[in-house]
């Protein structure tokens, strides 16, 4: 029987992220695999400073590793791990500007965008970059905080003064800014990938809201994906060596796909209730068939 691990964060407590591992563990026994959850501030007593006195008898064969404790994933590499998703492809997801430095000169087609200078004050005590990037973005403009889930780091600004209002709230949080796709007003569409395959797909709508998120009142239908989605969720998980992902795809001017943002763990239970079609079961049945 194979063995894996499913480290999580041991201070992110909440029913949504429980259900997501439960549906993981019990993918993995259905599988006949041994799944053993541990949390990421629990591993010191497994792996000590000195890695030569590691017992390697208890070593899993994979690690699944739902969390974003970064140098954790690296540390776990370094000993020998196999760890789905790689540290290198959970840290490009995780940070918005990483993402798009990583795809920018691809045929991936992304809005345009600019990282932020970097301040090592809290606030910035200039604002002239603000009016650099206006001539080229324009207004409404999109500010992202580099790090956020559930569109709730994602600001809409009309106006240069409402930009600066919007940053120094931000305080000291390193963020892009985007040019905002009117034809994907509240709507895009989420692409579930594993492995090499498009595993399911739905279409995410909010007339009240520009942000999609279900979690800000977006609504969700079944979607079949067009052939150009499908090519850009692909080409994007190979150019970032994800595993598996969730991918969000606007809708561009001419229909054409732009590409939102990359979810490296990105959460299947409403794309399950949407479509019955159980990514965790796919993610399992990869890991193991990518393992042997």
């Amino acid at each position: 029987m194979k063995k894996g691990w499913l480290i999580v964060n041991g201070y992110l407590k909440s029913k949504k992220f429980d259900e997501i591992y439960a549906w993981l563990l019990k993918a993995a026994e259905e599988a006949e695999c041994e799944l053993r959850i541990l949390e990421n501030d629990r591993l010191d007593s497994i792996l000590p400073a000195d890695s030569s006195k590691v017992n390697w008898r208890e070593k899993p064969d994979f690690v699944i590793f739902w969390d974003k404790d970064v140098k954790l994933a690296r540390l776990l590499e370094a000993e020998g791990f196999r760890v789905f998703n790689s540290a290198d492809a959970i840290e490009t997801c995780d940070d918005k500007s990483l993402t798009f430095i990583k795809l920018k000169n691809t045929d991936i087609k992304m809005p345009k965008t600019y990282c932020a200078p970097m301040t090592f004050e809290k606030e910035y005590s200039d604002y002239t970059f603000v009016l650099q990037v206006e001539g080229s973005l324009g207004y409404p403009m999109i500010i992202k905080e580099n790090k956020g889930s559930f569109g709730e780091q994602v600001y809409k600004v009309e106006d240069y003064y409402e930009a600066v209002e919007q940053i120094k709230k931000i305080g000291g949080c390193d963020f892009i800014m985007q040019e905002y796709i009117e034809s994907s007003k509240g709507q895009d569409v989420r692409i579930h990938v594993v492995g090499n395959e498009i595993v399911t797909a739905m279409k995410r709508v909010n007339k009240n809201d520009f942000r999609v998120n279900i979690t800000n009142g977006g609504s969700m239908e079944k979607y079949q994906p067009t052939k150009e989605q499908c090519e850009m969720a692909l080409k994007v998980c190979e150019k970032l060596g994800l595993d598996f992902a969730g991918v969000d795809i606007m809708f561009g001017k001419n229909g054409e796909p732009v590409l939102c943002e990359v979810n490296s763990n990105a959460h299947f239970k409403n794309i399950y209730d949407c479509t019955g079609v159980n990514v965790a079961e796919k993610i399992i049945d990869y890991i193991l068939k990518k393992i042997n």
